[in-house]
């Protein structure tokens, strides 16, 4: 069993994409957004107004610097490890992967690939108890799709690890979620392009924690 040895992982906030052209001027490539993106998107839109069209910095809590060194720890165990809790018996593993297409205009940082002969798989670790929120199954679409422009081999599922359980769940790459990425990623670039303000997530709980609430007036 292979395994590349671990880097240091790379502040995912300094993979944030430049923001995007106006879509009447002349680029060969759309703009380019991130796998971040497809996620706070689906969570709520307005993340993405503050975010790409406010150019907001979003702040950084206690909650992200201690989930950034679990991943660093965590990577560092995982080498170690056995395949086991993804059910598998060998592979190769590449922690860290900078992943960019061109043809989707779409960029992240993905934590683990698994590279079997059957298969390529991504892997997110998530400091959580779990299950996958929605949000983050549309994430790991959008990864998986990276993924398959990388390897040029089709991805039929994706993990999420949970740290604190030590265990994993399955998320299985569906037709209907590879739409929803690609559709969000056409609705994104409308959006940043009207620069209008959308609408809030129908979930209020959501806002109770969120670090740019203060700027949603009507959320008061």
């Amino acid at each position: 069993m292979k395994t590349d040895k671990p880097k240091p992982s790379p502040n995912p906030y300094s993979l944030i994409p430049a923001p995007c052209p106006n879509p009447s001027s002349l680029f060969p490539i759309p703009c380019n957004l991130s796998v971040s993106d497809v996620k706070q998107f689906a969570y709520c839109p307005r993340i993405i107004h503050f975010t790409r069209t406010l150019s907001l910095k979003r702040p950084t809590t206690y909650k992200m610097d201690e989930g950034k060194i679990e991943h660093e720890t965590t990577e560092e165990k995982e080498a170690r490890r056995s395949l086991r809790a993804y059910g598998l018996k060998e592979g190769e593993r590449h922690f860290a992967v900078r992943l960019t297409s061109e043809r989707l205009g779409l960029s992240g940082l993905l934590d683990m690939v698994i590279v079997t002969p059957g298969e390529v798989i991504p892997v997110e670790f998530k400091n959580s108890l779990g299950p996958a929120a929605l949000n983050h199954k549309y994430q790991l679409t959008a990864y998986a799709l990276l993924v398959e422009d990388k390897w040029n081999r089709g991805v039929r599922r994706a993990f999420v690890y949970f740290i604190p359980l030590k265990r994993s769940q399955e998320v299985p790459i569906t037709p209907n979620m590879r739409e929803f990425v690609k559709d969000a990623l056409q609705r994104i670039r409308k959006m940043i392009d009207s620069e209008a303000i959308p609408d809030a997530t129908r979930h209020k709980r959501r806002c109770t924690d969120c670090e740019f609430k203060n700027y949603c007036i009507d959320r008061e």
